[in-house]
């Protein structure tokens, strides 16, 4: 029997979470269509598409306008199962545009097995599906191990992390990097800092920060609103943060904020990843509401009177560039963050972020941000930078780029 014949699972009811945005902006660009047809495009991504709801989702929903996309996600190996035969499982998503393709494996395979078991299945389904002269867009460069094989028309590295920094990255992670680099006819990076370091290390890396769907955070600033359940009952001044709780965020500058102001309360939206949850900092003024649907997220901002980036200073938080730092400002909430590079170029520069390095200054920080609302000139010199950004230009441009590239392979 073909491994592409194997019984699969249910799909699963797509699922988003607090590091998300909105699906989509509602003015999508169309000139990708009118301006040349795009391959398909297979995309290689460490991240689960139902997980949250972040850069990948909002690029590769716009590609599914145009084209077919799949995307291959990291296999789910079957703990326990030794003796099951690997499958694929075809999952359907932005109305049956966008398919997540995941292999399955059994326990017990060594990781080059489990590699050139992936490859082969991959194999199949693309002669199946008849993808060829497709655009390869890479996450992540481990994925290089069962896709070299491939020979795309056009490969892409999407570098929105530097990932090799991460807790409990792959030792081989930063030599497949410089492999991908070789191949990659384009390097996009999901910041500035990324792209400084980057440029240094391919010819044709172009900077794409974080960007925002600035009608769906903006249903925050709608007075009729309502507070969500959980939160309601909270009282003000409320200081919130949404995200993945993970290594990246300061849980000791929690601890000490929280301990320091006992009459403001912290909220925390987001599932804690990769860390113990036992050594989350407790209080009575500290509330950990869980992971939400990104359709939500407006409703909690709403309720909030600072919104923070309380990310840690090491190795992991070095290049990031913060998607809810526009979100936040979406929501027309005042915002202080840690001495993040792509938080203080621009928002802090501009003046739009209130910068801290420690937890004294993080405090003042949050008094002056809670009076921002009653500067007449805050606002409008928020609105005035988040009208020169979003999705949609960020993911136009991408693609002037690629059609660019794509036509010169042609010629």
């Amino acid at each position: 029997m073909s491994l592409l014949d194997a019984p699969t699972y249910p799909s699963a009811t797509p699922n988003t979470s607090p590091e998300s945005s909105a699906v989509a902006d509602s003015t999508t660009n169309d000139n990708a269509a009118t301006n040349g047809q795009l391959p398909d495009l297979v995309c290689f991504a460490h991240l689960h598409w139902d997980f949250v709801w972040q850069r990948p989702q909002h690029l590769l929903s716009r590609f599914a306008k145009h084209t077919r996309v799949f995307y291959v996600e990291e296999p789910c190996t079957h703990w326990g199962d030794k003796s099951m035969q690997p499958w694929l499982e075809i999952k359907d998503r932005e109305e049956g545009r966008l398919k997540i393709v995941v292999v399955h494996l059994p326990e017990g395979l060594a990781e080059e097995a489990a590699d050139q078991t992936q490859a082969d299945i991959l194999n199949e389904y693309f002669e199946k599906e008849n993808i060829k002269d497709f655009i390869a867009w890479y996450y992540s460069p481990m994925f290089l191990a069962k896709s070299r094989q491939f020979k795309p028309a056009l490969t892409i590295y999407d570098c929105m992390d530097e990932l090799a920094s991460f807790k409990g990255a792959h030792p081989e992670l930063r030599s497949r990097e410089q492999e991908l680099f070789k191949k990659a006819q384009l390097v996009f990076t999901g910041g500035q800092s990324l792209y400084e370091a980057k440029t240094k290390q391919h010819h044709s890396a172009h900077a794409f920060p974080s960007s925002i769907d600035k009608a769906h955070f903006g249903q925050a600033r709608d007075p009729q609103m309502k507070d969500p359940a959980d939160q309601a009952s909270i009282p003000h001044p409320r200081v919130g943060f949404f995200g993945v709780v993970d290594e990246r965020l300061d849980i000791e500058l929690v601890r000490q904020l929280a301990t320091a102001r006992p009459d403001w309360q912290f909220v925390i939206i987001g599932p804690v990843v990769k860390i113990d949850p036992a050594t989350l900092p407790q209080g009575a003024n500290i509330h950990y509401l869980g992971g939400k649907d990104y359709k939500e997220l407006p409703s909690y901002l709403k309720g909030w009177d600072v919104a923070t980036l309380l990310f840690a200073d090491n190795e992991s938080t070095k290049f990031i560039s913060p998607t809810k730092t526009p979100e936040y400002l979406a929501a027309g909430r005042p915002v202080v963050s840690t001495p993040i590079r792509d938080v203080v170029r621009p928002y802090g520069e501009l003046g739009l972020v209130h910068i801290a390095a420690d937890a004294q200054s993080f405090e003042q920080g949050i008094e002056k941000a809670l009076q921002d609302e009653a500067d007449p000139n805050w606002l409008p010199g928020v609105d005035e930078y988040l009208s020169t950004i979003s999705w949609d230009q960020t993911w136009q441009n991408m693609v002037d780029l690629m059609q660019a590239e794509l036509k010169k392979a042609k010629a």
